[in-house]
């Protein structure tokens, strides 16, 4: 089983392909050669969608520079390519995504991993079959245990079987992380938005998103600790939980509990502000699928109240006058006053609030976080010879991660910053032609995870996103 701590050294490999022109690999030395498809062969992709096939060979026209093409070429379909795994279950669809590298499937990963071919479904049926199949494999997932982050195909081996905490044979890891819940209400959501299907809403649904109420009213621990405690014999403090495996003290104030971030790291203070912020969304989401659809205006008032409540709570314990950057925001709080200021690469992050639906990329409060996020004030902001960006604790000092350059031009309101994050996660492959988990900050070639699928086809969201509304910056000839 790859851990997703793995580093990668690539070295030799990459260093080759760009001296000489290996097939597969660009030449920065030789201009000249063709950028070959690092896609699998035809007969190997696990599946086809001809609209999307279609939007890059469109999208890749529009693309003067031809590595940036050839990345986009190669990063938007990989998810499609690698990683799921379609069948009828009872006649109904399913589909199991894995994460890449690791042979799990994980409700934040998965979501993310097939959302930007939403508005293709349109005009793909089969695609828009697909991602129902994700949904209703994500309420089957939750209905097993709304408290894991990671599934197995059906029950199976995981290496973290004898975690202390409640394991499943169908569970690959049971961290439990409130983004692991919110994912699944976004892709539900997102669904119905675009393709005016409500299947998706049957009884299997309705099921999970009121267990997915009943945890977050659960981990406000107003009453007692709740039912979830996590502990794991590890030296890697991060991957376990303090105080009997309940996580660090909290004041109960109305916000909810994440013992683990979208890192699946460990939280130092269990409330965790921009997972907090997705739940608001995602239990207002909820409500207007129970409003319209389910006709249960109870629960939907219910859904209401307490992201009313969260959200309150929000702007209470989370916003702090910091000396230098002024009204922002905590990274995680505790309820008693103490409040973390940090930011972390993974999704949701301070950073990715607008893209989550929380805050306008123009808001005063999401300005000054961000400038916050971007700069030597964040302990996990790093400068280095190859690039300067957000890393966080999982991969390590001086890790940068590639989502947070992605994250970064998906958030940004300026040319000049989309083109620059454009120029780094180009210069940033080391030659392979895939997005990695992260890379050493002065030497690139130095990563982890040369599979990781989520932030392959972020990137691609993010190329269409500039191709739909800024296509002006794709047509320099070098970016």
């Amino acid at each position: 089983m790859t851990d997703r701590r793995t580093f990668v050294k690539t070295a030799g490999l990459a260093m080759a392909g760009l001296a000489i022109g290996v097939k597969g690999y660009p030449s920065r030395l030789n201009p000249a050669v063709d950028f070959t498809s690092m896609r699998p062969a035809l007969k190997d992709r696990k599946f086809v969608s001809k609209a999307v096939e279609d939007t890059i060979l469109s999208v890749k026209k529009g693309i003067a520079d031809p590595e940036l093409g050839w990345l986009f070429e190669n990063c938007f379909p990989n998810t499609l390519d690698t990683t799921v795994n379609f069948r009828m279950i009872d006649g109904k669809p399913d589909t199991f995504v894995i994460t890449g590298d690791i042979n799990a499937m994980w409700l934040r990963d998965s979501t993310a991993q097939v959302w930007p071919y939403l508005p293709l479904t349109k005009e793909d049926a089969a695609l828009r079959q697909l991602i129902a199949g994700v949904v209703n494999r994500q309420m089957k997932c939750i209905r097993i245990d709304p408290y894991a982050n990671a599934f197995n195909d059906g029950p199976g081996h995981s290496e973290w079987l004898t975690d202390q905490t409640d394991m499943k044979p169908e569970l690959h890891e049971r961290k439990y992380e409130i983004d692991s819940l919110c994912y699944p209400v976004r892709l539900s959501y997102g669904y119905w938005k675009t393709t005016g299907d409500a299947s998706i809403f049957d009884a299997n649904w309705i099921e999970a998103m009121k267990l997915v109420y009943q945890t977050f009213i659960q981990q406000q621990r107003k009453e007692d600790k709740g039912p979830y405690k996590f502990g794991r014999k590890t030296s890697w403090a991060l991957d376990t939980l303090p105080g009997g495996g309940y996580g660090n003290p909290i004041k109960p104030v109305g916000l909810i509990c994440s013992m683990f971030r979208p890192s699946d790291d460990a939280t130092t203070f269990p409330f965790l502000i921009p997972s907090n912020y997705f739940a608001v969304v995602s239990l207002n989401h909820m409500a207007e699928i129970f409003t319209v659809i389910i006709k249960d205006n109870e629960f939907a008032n219910k859904c209401r109240k307490l992201a009313t409540e969260v959200e309150n709570a929000i702007k209470k314990y989370a916003i702090t006058n910091h000396l230098t950057f002024g009204p922002m925001l905590a990274y995680e709080v505790d309820g008693f006053g103490n409040q973390l200021f940090m930011d972390d690469a993974n999704v949701p992050s301070l950073l990715s609030l607008p893209y989550l639906g929380v805050l306008k990329p123009n808001d005063p409060l999401y300005l000054n976080t961000r400038r916050f996020v971007l700069s030597d004030n964040n302990p996990y902001f790093f400068r280095g010879k190859v690039a300067q960006g957000v890393g966080g604790p999982h991969s390590g000092i001086n890790m940068i991660w590639p989502l947070s350059f992605t994250m970064k031009a998906l958030t940004s309101i300026s040319d000049k910053e989309i083109t620059e994050c454009l120029h780094i996660l180009k210069a940033t492959h080391a030659g392979t032609g895939f997005m990695h988990e992260s890379f050493f900050k002065d030497d690139a070639s130095k990563y982890t995870r040369k599979w990781f699928a989520w932030a392959n086809t972020l990137f691609g969201e993010m190329i269409l996103k500039v191709y739909h509304e800024r296509p002006h910056l794709l047509k320099q000839s070098v970016i």
